[in-house]
């Protein structure tokens, strides 16, 4: 595991929001947290969607995620435990495994499914949706698997590392970047009681989900499956994150906002409601 030095953060953000996921199923019948919600998007922009889910119980995932349409948008998915097979309308198939991602831009329209292939044990894992510009909606699908051994990991001191899935962050670069939204999504492992700053770009919206352990942001605690929803403030230059009682485990994700209108319906995310419209009608008529 390489070193990595992080530069000092003179102020960090603060949390503004916590925020409690929702239980929820989803794709045929699957049990997730739906952490990221409608009423945020505008806020967190340019995210749409977060989704955590974890389950040792096959009957909350066997069934996993049948054949779906997507416009408008990308897709990540990040699974720590259990394996998931993807397929597409575009000839691709990939088994997603343990410690990978993937990124999948579903563009002018794609239609996957997927599925677990296991019958028991551990799933466990995130889907985030982000946004593409109005340029980029109607781009051509594209797909990558990523294995966990293609994931930068960097070790930062005193027990703390970081898993770099997308960004840039000292000089380092993670798995995947993008030029509109400058995704940073990172994976932190911070040792008990220890603290860890993490330089975030001011203009971007950025926030915290735990999913192991509690932390504490500005004296704030965030505890296991809750979100911090950081705030905005133009001299903050990152956030400083310092864990309980016991190792803590969170991902961080920051985005540059595209400011322009989002409306969707569905797994169809674009910029007018003539738009979503033609999207359902295109994909009724099979041309995805």
């Amino acid at each position: 595991m390489t070193t990595l030095q992080l530069p000092a953060v003179t102020r960090s953000r603060e949390v503004e929001r916590l925020v409690n996921g929702i239980p929820t199923t989803d794709g045929a019948g699957v049990r997730l947290t739906r952490v990221l919600t409608h009423d945020l998007q505008r806020r967190l922009d340019p995210f749409l969607m977060l989704d955590a889910f974890r389950s040792d119980n096959p009957d909350d995932y066997i069934a996993g995620f049948p054949s779906h349409p997507h416009r408008g948008f990308e897709t990540v998915t990040y699974m720590l435990n259990g394996r998931m097979r993807h397929r597409d309308n575009a000839g691709n198939e990939g088994l997603l495994t343990e410690g990978g991602v993937q990124w999948m831009t579903a563009g002018r329209g794609i239609v996957h499914s997927e599925i677990p292939e296991q019958q028991d044990g551990l799933m466990e894992g995130f889907q985030l949706w982000v946004n593409l510009p109005g340029k980029n909606k109607m781009t051509a699908p594209w797909y990558r698997d990523i294995p966990a051994g293609d994931i930068p990991v960097y070790d930062l001191g005193n027990g703390a590392s970081l898993k770099l899935i997308a960004g840039l962050v000292a000089g380092a670069t993670g798995a995947i970047t993008r030029d509109d939204t400058e995704p940073f999504y990172a994976d932190l492992t911070i040792a008990a009681g220890q603290s860890v700053s993490l330089p975030l770009q001011a203009s971007h919206n950025a926030f915290v989900y735990v999913y192991r352990g509690e932390a504490s942001i500005g004296g704030r605690a965030v505890k296991s499956t809750q979100m911090g929803l950081l705030q905005n403030a133009a001299d903050a230059d990152g956030v400083t994150v310092t864990a309980g009682a016991a190792e803590t485990r969170l991902i961080v994700l920051s985005g540059k906002p595209l400011a322009e209108s989002i409306v969707q319906w569905g797994p169809f995310v674009m910029n007018s409601r003539e738009q979503v419209e033609q999207a359902i009608l295109d994909y009724q008529a099979g041309r995805f």
